[in-house]
């Protein structure tokens, strides 16, 4: 079996809530997710506030609700690591512009003084205690609209977008769109984009 249908399953089996293969991979990814996190913290008030396992559960809590939900296309490892990377960017960015915007002093929490990156200490955490795959997609799909949970079905099923808007009717533009802004509310709805 090549590479290439060997990644296909793990991806097929993420989408369908398949325990092991989230576990394979937070085991596989999450460093890579962290380093990135930790490479792109500069600035010191921030690592005072922020763990890079905080951001991190938060980009795979997030991933794998828009993975099973049928939003991604992932084709090769190079573009999943290229999307949580990204992700992990993203939410690093929103992470700190909230610490900002509340015009929050980072120097209280830890009473001043410099702080470096490699002194703070990163907290472990169980993956089946953080992540509980099916619990989060169970609840992501009680709260979509019978619509929106059949276009996930479609999607998860590996159907393109020209596929769901031939089998429901508009163009495939308007339904990746449509439940583009629907992943987005159940995942403000869940907090799963929300504070880290």
């Amino acid at each position: 079996m090549s590479d290439e249908a060997v990644f296909s399953q793990f991806i097929a089996r993420i989408r369908a809530g398949d325990q092991r293969a989230a576990a394979e991979l937070v085991s596989q990814y999450e460093p890579v997710i962290r380093r990135e996190i930790r490479i792109s913290l500069h600035d010191k008030n921030l690592i005072r506030a922020f763990d890079s396992m905080d951001i991190c559960q938060s980009v795979l809590a997030s991933f794998f609700v828009r993975t099973a939900a049928g939003e991604y296309d992932i084709g090769t490892e190079i573009q999943l690591i290229g999307l949580l990377v990204d992700m992990a960017r993203n939410k690093l960015i929103s992470a700190a512009r909230r610490e900002y915007s509340q015009r929050r002093d980072v120097r209280r929490r830890t009473g001043g003084g410099e702080v470096e990156l490699a002194k703070v200490p990163d907290r472990q955490r169980p993956v089946d205690e953080e992540l509980d795959c099916r619990d989060l997609l169970t609840r992501v799909y009680d709260r979509m609209t019978s619509e929106e949970l059949r276009i996930s079905r479609l999607r998860s099923s590996g159907a393109a977008w020209e596929d769901v808007a031939a089998e429901m009717g508009g163009t495939p533009q308007s339904r990746r769109m449509q439940f583009s802004r629907a992943v987005d509310r159940l995942a403000a709805e869940l907090g799963l984009d929300a504070g880290v």
